[in-house]
């Protein structure tokens, strides 16, 4: 091996290091979203199964509900609704065309149970123009009613997610605990339930928002992350290429006594 050659690899050491360094994080990622894609497919399958359990279960005692096991099971609970205790959270819904958004509000319920006991139910959106409950009054269902839907645990606010403010009834996440001590529920069960799509007397709050249309991109992800791997090897090795090349030719030319090549 000539020392231009031995040069050009020692010159070589330190990027092929960090092109490893990044090759490897590449790597990890890709593989990362086909583990994520694999999760989330087996959670909408999950998700629709459980849609579609009938009758619905009985609500789980309220010392006993485990996410992992309960969570999007199909439900039914029996009460009264507290209509002078809702909270509403904001939150969007599809629209009439497709990929346009409404801006509105869920409508969290309290529903006290026929034992005593209260469970949260999300009954559904409405538009911000139907914000205020009198413009809605005939969907306040009054007297005994059986609430059907599926379980979903306290929703955990996301780090770019505001802060609710209890005074003014800002809120933006459906967190049972806080909406329950603000609105001085006590004991709540630790779950919600998110209302089928039943008919209400005027039209709102529109139940069923729950979708199984989950986003799942992470077959494109992953073949981002590969495709980036790929072409740093691609590029590394064209960049590895032209110095041994380069290095090979102005050692010919030092071994034929010739001068190196004008810059």
């Amino acid at each position: 091996m000539t020392g231009g050659r031995r040069s050009a690899l020692r010159d070589l050491l330190a990027p092929g290091l960090a092109s490893l360094v990044c090759l490897a994080i590449l790597i990890g990622l890709g593989t990362w979203q086909l583990e994520r894609k694999a999760w989330k497919e087996a959670l909408i399958d999950r998700i629709v199964a459980r849609s579609r359990i009938e009758p619905p279960a009985p609500l789980p005692a309220f010392d006993a509900f485990d996410p992992a096991k309960d969570e999007f099971e199909r439900v039914r609970a029996t009460g009264r609704l507290l209509h002078d205790k809702e909270t509403l959270v904001h939150g969007l819904a599809p629209g009439d065309m497709p990929g346009r958004a409404l801006q509105g509000y869920y409508v969290v319920t309290p529903l006290r149970l026929d034992d005593g006991r209260t469970v949260l139910v999300n009954r559904g959106f409405v538009p911000t123009e139907l914000k205020d409950p009198g413009r809605r009054a005939a969907g306040q269902v009054e007297g005994e009613t059986t609430v059907t839907g599926m379980l979903r645990q306290s929703e955990a606010r996301a780090m770019f997610v505001p802060a609710p403010n209890p005074a003014t009834g800002e809120w933006f996440n459906r967190d049972v605990p806080g909406i329950a001590a603000a609105k001085g529920l006590g004991p709540v069960a630790p779950y919600l339930i998110e209302a089928d799509a039943t008919p209400i007397p005027g039209g709102w709050p529109k139940g069923g928002q729950l979708r199984v249309d989950l986003p799942n991109n992470h077959l494109q992800y992953a073949f981002t992350w590969f495709g980036l791997a790929v072409c740093l090897v691609g590029v590394f090795a064209a960049f590895a290429l032209r110095r041994l090349r380069g290095d090979a030719v102005d050692g010919t030319r030092a071994a034929a006594g010739a001068p190196p090549p004008r810059p």
